[in-house]
């Protein structure tokens, strides 16, 4: 893997582990998450209205996925107000690529290998760590982060088929139009807009440019090393949000949580190579 594809694709793990962090420790997760989409929206339209492809044959995904990616805000934020970063971000990120496995295998026909089932193994374990085996954690951060793991694995699928008639740029704000744009009003309408204006700030800046600007990373490091290398690599973000979940949250991240994320994120490389 050339080494500035490898630099492109770490610093894509970092900035999808950072973005989560500062949803995960502001004061409204809910309201932080509105304010932020529709600020990458606005951030990265001209590089969507510079880099313009799209065939109409795209709408039907853009419309699926929209919804997909909406109902993956409303679970990563509920989730981010009910259980820590170090619970959450392991069992949403590191389950999803098994569910698409699944899935692929089980309806799609496609073969599985030894390999691959290894995979499925370590992240298996990895989440159970995560969750705890002698005191397990809350409940409701389990549920929500395999909610959520179960969202971006459906429009991972869905993705897998739309990008094919639409830039990448393009396609990613498209999408993003109907969720964060009807996230931002639905909340609006049922909290009050104040709860937006709250959290209107530097942190929702920050986590805008970094939600599309990790994005825009890995389509770099794609153009430079294979899709399988640059996916494996992806998966440290695992290892660096425990990390800033025990840093900076001052979470307790135990060995046993820690070890979880590790495995966890070992289990989806191996998926991914």
């Amino acid at each position: 893997m050339p080494a500035d594809a490898l630099a492109f694709a770490l610093t894509a793990a970092f900035l999808h582990a950072f973005w989560n962090l500062l949803v995960a420790r502001s004061r409204d997760p809910e309201a932080a998450s509105a304010v932020s989409l529709i600020i990458a929206l606005l951030a990265y339209a001209p590089v969507a209205a510079f880099s313009w492809r799209l065939d109409s044959r795209a709408i039907p995904y853009l419309v699926v996925t929209g919804l997909l990616q909406l109902g993956y805000i409303v679970f990563l934020a509920a989730a981010y107000r009910r259980a820590e970063l170090s619970l959450v971000y392991p069992i949403a990120r590191g389950t999803a690529p098994v569910l698409v496995l699944v899935v692929a295998v089980v309806f799609l026909g496609v073969a599985t290998s030894l390999r691959q089932a290894a995979g499925v193994c370590l992240v298996g374990v990895g989440v159970l760590l995560v969750r705890g085996l002698r005191k397990p954690s809350d409940p409701a951060g389990v549920l929500f982060g395999l909610a959520t793991a179960c969202f971006i694995a459906s429009y991972t699928l869905v993705d897998k088929y739309g990008i094919r008639y639409a830039a990448p740029f393009v396609y990613l704000e498209l999408g993003m139009l109907i969720s964060g744009v009807g996230y931002s009003l639905g909340l609006a309408r049922i909290r009050g807009w104040w709860t937006l204006r709250a959290e209107v700030g530097w942190s929702t800046l920050m986590i805008g440019l970094a939600t599309f600007g990790a994005y825009g990373l890995v389509l770099a490091a794609l153009q430079r090393a294979p899709a399988a290398s640059v996916a494996a690599v992806r998966e440290s973000s695992i290892v660096i949000a425990a990390a800033f979940a025990a840093l900076i949250l001052q979470e307790k991240v135990g060995p046993e949580r820690l070890l979880g994320a590790v495995l966890v994120a070992g289990g989806v490389a191996t998926l991914s190579l």
